[in-house]
């Protein structure tokens, strides 16, 4: 009976132990497993479906008013009148004054000596006109004759030179006058009233800013691809405005030799006259549009000695797999590019978080996106640099 007891004593206890140690060795498989999950990596992926592409040219150039000029005197004086800054003046009209006293004096003399020429030669002419038939019948000498002949030559002269006095005068008295070439603003006063001003001295600026110009250097592989004529986008980096619409005016046809660009002008109507002269523009052509494409963000695309790579997701009964894809690339535009193989429709690409990752890596995706500006970080990093930039608390 005691042996009895004894065995079902130590079957008990052995039992007890074989369930105790199941039960740690359980309960450490699932502790195990709850810490690989939390080591997975965390990333977003992009759906890869075809879409449009446009193929931008993307260069940075400075906004010019298209009417800008820096008006000079053409006579000497004293300044009687300059526009103020800020008035608006009219095509034609007058924006400064030089003192017009003497200039009138000299119109009024020069028309009092052509009146008087010009009774001279009638009186000369008058003369002419008596002697001629005598001079036919033979009635006063050739010599007489010719004296008459000289006498309207030379008032006919003297009144030629008096009317060439006059027009000079005038125009004289037109130099005293500054007048607008162009519908514009006065932009800056470079000289004041009463001060001497003097032939080719630079009085004011007047600027219209209703039509604006951009200037930029396009790099030379580009030579061939823009046309004169085509619409470009332009947007303002500085102001919060909308990205407009202008045309293409001027393609260059020289290589600058030092930045190996040309020069190109995009014309923009600005009836609001919110582009300012010298704002900082981009200016995006297009050089071809594509349909049906897949596009990436740049920055889920990695490079090593062999070429390029990308890092897809694979969705598995045991989670979310990596894999690693060759890829070969089309043309770009900002942080966008075209792969033009390594990937297909519908491949879970990794945007945020490739750099952590290698094949057969289980990851955890937090966000799945099926627009790749929505997927792009750098446009996020951007567009909040930009509002940063634009906000009444930003900071030099």
């Amino acid at each position: 009976m005691r042996r009895s007891h004894s065995v079902s004593l130590w079957v008990g206890l052995l039992t007890g132990l074989v369930a105790l140690l199941a039960g740690c060795g359980g309960e450490g498989r699932t502790e195990t497993a709850a810490a690989q999950d939390r080591t997975r990596v965390r990333v977003e992926t992009l759906v890869l479906q075809p879409q449009p592409f446009e193929d931008v040219v993307e260069v940075t150039g400075s906004v010019e008013a298209l009417d800008d000029a820096s008006l000079s005197a053409e006579a000497s004086g004293t300044l009687v009148h300059v526009a103020e800054r800020g008035t608006r003046v009219p095509e034609d009209s007058l924006v400064a004054r030089i003192n017009p006293r003497s200039a009138r004096a000299a119109v009024e003399q020069a028309r009092a000596q052509v009146e008087s020429a010009q009774a001279q030669y009638e009186l000369a002419q008058d003369t002419y006109d008596r002697q001629e038939p005598l001079y036919r019948d033979s009635i006063i000498s050739a010599s007489e004759f010719e004296s008459v002949r000289s006498q309207r030559t030379q008032a006919l002269a003297s009144l030629n030179q008096a009317r060439a006095n006059l027009s000079q005068a005038q125009e004289q008295l037109a130099s005293t006058r500054i007048d607008a070439p162009f519908a514009g603003t006065v932009e800056t006063r470079l000289q004041e009233p009463g001060e001497q001003a003097s032939p080719g001295e630079q009085v004011v600026r007047l600027v219209n800013t209703r039509q604006v110009r951009i200037e930029a250097g396009v790099p030379e592989r580009y030579a061939n691809d823009l046309v004169q004529g085509d619409s470009v986008r332009v947007r303002i980096q500085s102001a919060t405005l909308d990205d407009r619409w202008g045309r293409l005016a001027f393609v260059g046809n020289t290589i600058d030799p030092a930045s190996r660009t040309f020069s190109i002008e995009v014309e923009i109507a600005n009836p609001e006259r919110r582009l300012k002269p010298e704002m900082v523009a981009k200016v995006f052509v297009v050089r071809e549009r594509l349909t049906d494409v897949l596009v990436a963000p740049r920055s889920a695309i990695s490079r090593d000695e062999d070429g390029l790579d990308a890092y897809t997701v694979t969705r598995t009964d045991s989670g979310a797999v990596v894999q690693s894809r060759r890829v070969t690339l089309g043309p770009a535009s900002g942080n966008r590019v075209v792969v033009r193989s390594g990937l297909s429709p519908g491949d879970e690409l990794i945007t945020v978080g490739q750099s952590d990752v290698a094949t057969g890596d289980r990851v955890e995706v937090v966000e799945q996106y099926d627009d790749a500006d929505a997927a792009d970080p750098a446009a996020d990093d951007a567009e909040n640099a930009a509002a940063d930039a634009s906000s009444p608390s930003a900071t030099p």
